[in-house]
């Protein structure tokens, strides 16, 4: 039976993972490997427990403990439960919860990058995209439309950032996915190598002359594709277009360039699913 512990005391210690740690703080917290990320709204934290997430400790609304909140708090066993009204709530914490729920979870380990293939006929690579908006609904489309897993480049936004777990609808938790190198000199060079040495095609998506169309059936056909899109904005590093099998650009109308990334991924992960 979970601890219900009525906020009286901002200051409390006990308080900071939810209102005073920033996301690089949570992430980090003492060690590495004890880091922890925030889910909020029941369905979230829901999705993050069937997947096997440890949860740490709740903040909730009075008014959720006995409603969405509930099942929650019986599957989360004796963590201790945070709560007040909704107002004090958010003078805590900074902004309304929208859910009226958050959970501290820990982190887990981080699979392999061939640990994680195995098996897998489609990932998605993301370089240097740091909108944790974008991060959030690239996972979406990720679990919606069939890919294997997601490999994030040193310099990505964290997937467990809170925003990017409430954007993707806790899909981040569904979708396999781990780090593809610790540090800005494994990616990219190393790490199309590390891709090539599985057995895995890598397509840039990127605007380019010399690029085909993503719907090219020598492309469509890959037994093993490794889909790279890059940061908003710029997009893909010259030197990752270079060191890719293909280069691969979406069809445009009415003189539009280009997508937002997310979009982009939507695009490319239908096109481009296994067959």
């Amino acid at each position: 039976m979970s601890d219900i512990i009525e906020i009286t005391d901002f200051s409390s210690p006990a308080l900071d993972v939810f209102a005073r740690l920033t996301e690089a703080q949570l992430r980090s917290r003492v060690e590495a490997e004890k880091g922890v990320f925030i889910a909020e709204s029941p369905k979230v934290i829901g999705r993050a427990l069937d997947a096997g997430y440890e949860p740490l400790s709740l903040l909730m609304e009075r008014r959720q403990i006995e409603g969405q909140g509930r099942d929650i708090i019986a599957r989360c066993g004796q963590v201790p439960v945070y709560t007040a009204e909704r107002g004090l709530l958010a003078k805590l914490t900074g902004y309304p919860l929208t859910r009226g729920v958050l959970c501290a979870m820990r982190r887990p380990r981080l699979p392999g990058v061939e640990e994680l293939c195995a098996g897998a006929r489609r990932v998605a690579v993301l370089e240097g995209i740091v909108d944790s908006t974008n991060i959030g609904a690239i996972f979406r489309s990720a679990a919606a439309l069939s890919i294997d897993a997601v490999l994030v480049t040193p310099s990505c936004s964290d997937p467990l950032y809170r925003r990017a777990v409430r954007v993707s609808m806790g899909t981040v938790f569904q979708v396999p996915w781990t780090r593809i190198g610790n540090e800005a000199s494994d990616w990219p060079r190393q790490g199309i190598q590390r891709l090539r040495q599985m057995g895995f095609k890598t397509a840039a998506m990127a605007l380019s002359d010399n690029a085909v169309s993503i719907e090219d059936p020598e492309l469509c056909g890959e037994e093993k594709l490794a889909i790279v899109l890059g940061t908003e904005g710029d997009g893909l590093a010259p030197c990752t277009i270079a060191g890719c099998d293909y280069t691969v650009r979406i069809p445009m109308a009415h003189d539009v360039d280009s997508l937002n990334v997310a979009a982009a991924s939507a695009v490319a992960f239908w096109q481009l699913r296994a067959r």
